[in-house]
This record gives structure tokens, sequence and C-alpha cells, in this order.
């Protein structure tokens, strides 16, 4: 079982920046891909960003520009820097494994609160 650990969230003001982590397996980081999620009220759970494991990074069009995903091996984590938040940025925050055999893990999610 992979166990991975989100940490990082609360309230900020629309304009202002926080930064997610994720403690997760060093050899789960370094081999597959890994990324952010999130999930707003009433909606689906939504790509925000990923990491591959050649270092290769794709963000969902929303936050392009915004936020930044980074791996340190050296800590066993990913994070997931967010800056300039708007409201609409306002949701559950959830770190995923993809596995290359197939299999995803999901950490168990941090709360991010844009306030406007």
């Amino acid at each position: 079982q992979v166990q991975l650990v989100e940490s990082g969230g609360g309230l900020v003001q629309a304009g202002g920046s926080q930064r997610l982590s994720c403690a997760a397996p060093g050899s789960i980081l370094r081999f597959n891909n890994v990324g952010w999620y999130r999930q707003a009220p009433g909606e689906q759970r939504e790509l925000v960003a990923v990491i591959t494991s050649d270092g290769s990074t794709n963000y969902a069009d929303s936050v392009k520009g915004r936020f930044t995903i980074s791996r340190d091996n050296a800590k066993n984590t990913l994070y997931l820097q967010m800056n300039r938040l708007k409201p609409e940025d306002t949701a559950v925050y959830y770190c995923n494994a993809h596995l290359l055999s197939g299999r995803n893990y999901w950490g168990q999610g941090t709360q991010v609160t844009v306030s406007s």
C-alpha cells in the first residue's frame, strides 16, 4: 500500500500564495507520474498538474502561469506552489501517484479556500 500525505492547505485571500506538500515513498516519486488533482463542491475531480518520471510537467489551462509543480527526491516530497490564487481555486486538493503498473493511489486531500 502506497501512502501519500498532503499538507499545506488552509484559508488564503485572493491574490495570495500557498504551497502544498505531499510526502510519498521516494521510489514512487522518482519513477512514476505524480500530480495534483482538485475537487470543488458539486464538481468532478480534475487534474491540476502532473510531473512525469522524466521531469516533464503538464498543467490545466486554468492554472498555467500561476501554479508550479515540483518534486524533491531527497525529501521524498511533491509540491504545488500556487500563486495569484482566485476564489475559483477553492477545492480539496489531492495528491496522486499513477504507477507504471496502472494502479492509482490518492492522498486524503487538503482543503484550500480562497476568499474574495
